[in-house]
């Protein structure tokens, strides 16, 4: 058991150091002038890439979980998700303040004319109540019907991976590879519930079989 914390405690800080490493590394290129000719570009992409494969990571946590029965690793998932928040949060500021001006006209009308962008502020629209409601007090108040509301993480995800794709227009290889990944992740979790819900079945069975026997 202290192993397993130990490891979880090494796990969080690697995450830390991880997560933070990105949105440093913008900081220090938008102040000392190496993003290129272009930074607000570079900037929206890195926020962008890196909120997307947190997401990934972060709806990768449970099917590591229950192909390898290691508990603990749940442990991760919140941070995870927390900081695949902070940067979608990052990205469209980003977009908005640095690219648009802050022009909230502006931002209406890419919102309503571009489809790019209608899905990845309806994807930040989701993520919003998810973040909002990740505390244990929040849990606690919503029950089941937190886990319901925390699904919306793979609509959330999906949407990213179509905003990017839609964005790139050009070499979709990346958004493909994420999507596929994205895929195989959603697909896990369709087998898990079904395999849950045999096994469900199956025990139902077993008393109402011996009944009949009786």
């Amino acid at each position: 058991m202290a192993a397993s914390r130990r490891i979880v405690l090494g796990l969080k800080v690697v995450l830390w150091l991880s997560a933070l490493a990105p949105a440093a590394w913008c900081a220090a290129g938008y102040f000392f002038d190496w993003l290129g000719a272009n930074p607000i570009e570079k900037l929206t992409h890195v926020t962008g890439m890196t909120a997307l494969v947190l997401l990934l990571v972060t709806l990768a946590v449970t099917p590591f979980r229950r192909v390898t029965g290691w508990n603990p690793v749940i442990q991760l998932r919140r941070p995870l998700g927390l900081f695949a928040f902070f940067y979608v949060c990052l990205h469209f500021s980003i977009w908005m303040v640095l690219d648009l001006g802050f022009r909230l006209d502006w931002v209406w009308d890419d919102i309503k004319e571009r489809p790019y962008i209608t899905v990845g502020f309806t994807g930040f629209l989701i993520l919003i109540p998810l973040a909002a409601t990740s505390t244990r007090g929040w849990i606690r108040r919503l029950g089941k019907r937190w886990t319901k509301l925390h699904r919306g993480i793979y609509l959330a995800a999906s949407l990213g991976v179509i905003h990017y794709y839609w964005l790139v227009k050009a070499d979709v290889r990346l958004p493909l590879r994420l999507g596929a990944i994205l895929a195989v992740l959603l697909a896990m979790r369709v087998a898990f519930w079904w395999s849950k819900r045999r096994e469900k079945v199956r025990r139902a069975a077993v008393p109402a079989a011996s009944a009949a026997a009786r």
